[in-house]
């Protein structure tokens, strides 16, 4: 098929009705002034897209998981997935033939934490759309280190761990886009593989030249880096040009035109476009997700212990989350006014149901919030991961031959369930605490060797929410 016939059937299907007088219907006259498609097509050329999305590609139209046919960009603002864009009706014209769209994962560990989440959920809908999600890892920009949202320099890592991080990020991500409905290719490059081959030199000489550092000093990034105590390493300045090239080698060569990422990227976003302006005199478009934040204002993805990460590889792993705790945060962390917004954002769930959620009070939001947690732990770690299962703390035999008390089994740090006796003591005399189902309302209560006559483990719940199994070895 002939990009020019499918640009004319688009065409016909979409404004034919409005442009044929009745008496004249059988001719058909392209108006530029009327179609977008003719003007992505003058301004970009043939898009080079797979045959299989061009012949099951319907436009840009996506339906809404709410029971209304609307436009992808529409479909995201509804949802609160769209933060701010480039140029929106530029964008939107640009949608109506299948598009590359890209998102840029830094390899800094060898998993992606929460905040990444958003960037593959919108790249899961571009592609239900028909568009082609590229995942871009950052081989060379991940050993420089993005300054956005730092107060200090990333510590370097060598080749063979960002090596390794890379193809554990890369199984992840497309793991997620396919559970989360995703289908057909989905390009995965490492910029790594075009700037090992670029020298110092010819990278000022050809691309350096293009670059306005009275433009690239005004990031925020940048700005708020220069006027901290720690200032603002050369090597974290040069992070911008790198991903503003990134940018414009995808376009050169994969022909792509979207860039997406989180509201913190909207810098680096503007100096990939202005890149390629000067460049190729091309326009490229960029889109940005919000700040992942709770109703009272707090940033989600954060623990006392750390991130929340997306994979787990080991207990022992730093940058590993274990589907169980991934399931317990969402249930434990989400505020009650927050419910509804996180079913929207991360999940596809219809708005007319995540609406009546919303409206639910007191113990029956608590369910709200065990669904959502249910569906993002299905959608990053897989239905057959074992988040259901209950943590199990294992505590030395000895420990208990001259008796554990209670206050400090609870305050004890590897159970994480008081802070210290005190509010142990708080928690069995409000009657939170049980044992084995059995309630504990005695401060000083005792645990010995005898406790685990039966059985080998001992279950201890504190409310509703907390429950561990303690074993002994």
């Amino acid at each position: 098929m002939q990009y020019s016939n499918l640009a004319m059937r688009m065409f016909c299907s979409t404004y034919g009705r409005r442009c044929l007088s009745a008496t004249n219907r059988h001719r058909l006259r392209f108006s530029e002034s009327v179609s977008p498609t003719y003007r992505f097509l003058r301004a970009h050329g043939k898009p080079q897209i797979s045959g299989q999305y061009l012949a099951g590609f319907k436009s840009s139209r996506v339906k809404a998981m709410a029971g209304a046919d609307e436009d992808l960009l529409t479909t995201l603002k509804a949802r609160g997935l769209f933060d701010n864009c480039t140029d929106e009706s530029g964008l939107r014209d640009a949608l109506q033939l299948p598009i590359k769209i890209y998102c840029g994962f830094d390899p800094t560990a060898d998993s992606l934490h929460l905040g990444n989440l958003l960037g593959i959920i919108i790249l899961s809908w571009f592609q239900r759309a028909g568009h082609q999600p590229v995942i871009l890892v950052g081989g060379a920009t991940g050993s420089v280190g993005d300054p956005s949202g730092r107060s200090q320099e990333r510590p370097l890592l060598d080749e063979k761990t960002l090596s390794a991080n890379v193809s554990a990020i890369c199984d992840s991500i497309e793991s997620i886009l396919k559970r989360n409905g995703g289908h057909g290719d989905t390009t995965v490059l490492n910029n790594y593989d075009w700037f090992k081959d670029i020298s110092l030199l010819g990278f000022l000489r050809d691309t350096g030249k293009f670059a306005r550092l009275g433009t690239m000093l005004s990031k925020d990034s940048v700005r708020k880096r220069l006027e901290s105590e720690d200032g603002l390493s050369f090597t974290e300045f040069t992070y911008q040009l790198l991903q503003g090239y990134d940018f414009h080698k995808l376009n050169i060569d994969y022909n792509c035109i979207l860039q997406m990422g989180g509201s913190d990227q909207w810098g680096n976003i503007i100096c990939g476009i202005d890149l390629s302006r000067r460049l190729a005199g091309k326009e490229l478009y960029g889109l940005t997700t919000p700040l992942l934040t709770t109703s009272s204002g707090q940033k989600m993805g954060k623990t006392e212990d750390g991130a929340i990460w997306l994979n787990f590889i080991s207990d022992k792993d730093n940058y590993s989350t274990h589907p169980r705790d991934f399931w317990n945060y969402w249930r434990d962390k989400t505020e009650n006014n927050d419910v509804g917004k996180f079913l929207k954002l991360f999940t596809d769930m219809p708005l007319n149901e995540i609406d009546e959620i919303e409206k639910l009070e007191n113990e029956d939001i608590e369910k709200g919030k065990e669904l959502l947690a249910t569906k993002i732990t299905e959608l990053v770690h897989g239905k057959d991961s074992d988040w259901k299962s209950k943590k199990t703390i294992i505590l030395k035999k000895e420990d208990f031959e001259n008796g554990y008390g209670l206050l400090s089994l609870l305050s004890n740090d590897d159970l994480g369930l008081a802070k210290s006796n005190s509010e142990a003591r708080r928690f069995i005399q409000s009657k939170a605490v049980k044992l084995n189902g059995e309630l504990i309302d005695d401060e000083k209560y005792t645990l010995t060797l005898g406790s685990f006559k039966k059985s080998k483990e001992i279950e201890i719940s504190l409310g509703k929410k907390k429950k561990i199994i303690i074993g002994i070895d």
